[in-house]
C-alpha cells in the first residue's frame, strides 16, 4: 500500500512540474515554427545601373533580418528596364534614376501613385581617367583637348539626357557632339574611362566615387540639367504585394538612407 501510495505521489509530483515549467516554451516554439514555415519569396528589382553597389549592400542588410526574401536585382539603363515592365517583364519594384520613366510607367498605370516616391538624389560629374596627363579640368576644356568623350545614350539612359542638356546649356554640345562615344549605361561609361579608350566621361557623382582609377575634375551646376531624382516604386502586378510593400517602405527608413548617403546619393 505504501508503495503504491509512493509510486503515486511521484507521478502527482512531476505533473506539477511540468506544469510549472516555462509557460512561454509553447509559444516561442510556435513562433520559432511559424518563422522557419514562412513561404520563401523572391522579389526582383529593377534599377538604374548607378544604383548597384548601394543595393548590393542594402540587399546583404535586408535578408539578415528577413530570412525568407529573396532580393534580385536587375540592373540597367531606367529607360530599358521601362520598355521591359511595360512588355510585362515580371518584376516587384522599379528603382529608376529619372522622374519622366517613372511617371510614364504611372500614367500607364503599371505604378500606383500612393505606393511611389522620390528617394534620393545624384550630381552629374565629368571624369577623367586617374593617370591620365591631359589637361581637362572643366567642361569648356573638351572641345580643344579631348578626341573622345563618353556618355549614356540620352533617348534611354538619363545621365546621357542630363549630360547632353548640361552641354547644351554650356553651348557645347555643336562643337562635341561628333566626339561623342554613346555607352548603354553609366556603368559602360565609368568603364571606357577606367580604359582610357575615351579622354573624359560624363557620369553620375555615385559612379565616380566607386572608382580608383577615375578622378572627378568637375561638377555640372545644377541650372544646367534637369533635376537629378530617383524615384521608387511598388509595380501594381507583383505577385507579392506584401514584401515588396514592406521592402519599399524599408527603403524610405533610416538605414537604408543612411547606406544611400555614404555611396553618395542626397537625400530628398
Amino acid at each position: 500500500m505504501l508503495k503504491r501510495f509512493n509510486i503515486l505521489f511521484s507521478m502527482f509530483v512531476l505533473v506539477l512540474l511540468f506544469g510549472c515549467s516555462n509557460p512561454n516554451s509553447s509559444s516561442e516554439e510556435e513562433n520559432y515554427e511559424n518563422t522557419e514555415s514562412k513561404e520563401k519569396v523572391e522579389l526582383t528589382v529593377s534599377a538604374a545601373a548607378s544604383l548597384q553597389d548601394a543595393l548590393t549592400e542594402i540587399k546583404e542588410n535586408y535578408e539578415k533580418k528577413h530570412t525568407n526574401i529573396d532580393l534580385t536585382f536587375n540592373f540597367g539603363s531606367s529607360g530599358a528596364l521601362k520598355q521591359q515592365i511595360e512588355q510585362g517583364a515580371p518584376v516587384d519594384l522599379f528603382f529608376s534614376a529619372a522622374e519622366d520613366k517613372f511617371d510614364e510607367l504611372v500614367q500607364k498605370d503599371e505604378i500606383d501613385t500612393n505606393q511611389g516616391v522620390d528617394l534620393v538624389g545624384n550630381e552629374l560629374v565629368l571624369i577623367v581617367p586617374k593617370d591620365s596627363e591631359n589637361t581637362i579640368a572643366d567642361f569648356t576644356d573638351l572641345t580643344t583637348q579631348a578626341d573622345k568623350l563618353a556618355m549614356g545614350t540620352p533617348e534611354s539612359v538619363p545621365a546621357g539626357k542630363y549630360a547632353k542638356q548640361t552641354l547644351e546649356n554650356l553651348k557645347l554640345w555643336d562643337s562635341l557632339h561628333n566626339k561623342v562615344v554613346y555607352a548603354k549605361d553609366v556603368r559602360q561609361v565609368l568603364s571606357y574611362v577606367e580604359t582610357g579608350n575615351v579622354n573624359a566621361g560624363i557620369v553620375y557623382k555615385t559612379d565616380a566615387l566607386i572608382s580608383d582609377k577615375v578622378k572627378i575634375v568637375a561638377t555640372a551646376d545644377k541650372s544646367t540639367h534637369d533635376p537629378i531624382i530617383y524615384p521608387v516604386g511598388v509595380i501594381k502586378d507583383t505577385k507579392h504585394s506584401e514584401e515588396a510593400t514592406e521592402f519599399y517602405e524599408y527603403l524610405q527608413g533610416k538605414e537604408a538612407l543612411d547606406l544611400l548617403k555614404q555611396y553618395g546619393f542626397t537625400a530628398k
